[in-house]
């Protein structure tokens, strides 16, 4: 059973604004295609940060997510609904968090990520049924992130581009 649409009035709540990304977490279908869609332009902006910025800013996006994701879940009354797209978010900064941030890279980035975040391979699949709340919802496409971007940096490596 799918979760009940999210009300455009919910968005006047800061948590649930953030949390479905700004709304970008109401479009449909695939609200968590949205989501990562939406976090490329903002992966390009942290892209122009030295190395050791960008990497803070993206773990406390991470950390303060699981606050985001948790209370915008008890205010939507759904445990992880699917409107609910900061997780999306910070899994593609993740993903593209030590690497060169170019429109192919970020496109390859953002397959790979999707590909992990719908398959749920082990140990994105684990993270998703064993861990609940706000950092349930965070950890495994935080996983997928991690997962996406060493097969962006593999295929990179691999492949003749």
């Amino acid at each position: 059973m799918s979760a009940p649409p999210i009300p455009l009035a919910a968005l006047r709540d800061p948590f649930v604004l953030l949390a479905t990304g700004f709304g970008a977490g109401l479009l449909r279908p695939g609200p968590g295609t949205w989501g990562s869609a939406l976090a490329l332009p903002f992966a390009w902006a942290l892209s122009l940060l030295p190395l050791a910025p960008r990497v803070a800013l993206v773990l406390t996006t991470a950390v303060v997510g699981v606050w985001i994701c948790d209370r915008a879940a008890e205010r939507l009354g759904v445990a992880d609904h699917g409107g609910i797209v900061w997780d999306e978010m910070v899994g593609v900064w993740v993903a593209l968090a030590l690497l060169p941030v170019h429109w192919d890279t970020a496109l390859l980035a953002f397959a790979w990520f999707r590909l992990f975040d719908i398959a749920k391979p082990w140990p994105v699949s684990w993270a998703d049924r064993e861990v609940s709340g706000g950092l349930g919802i965070m950890l495994d496409d935080l996983i997928a992130g991690v997962l996406a971007g060493f097969a962006t940096f593999l295929t990179l490596r691999l492949l003749p581009f």
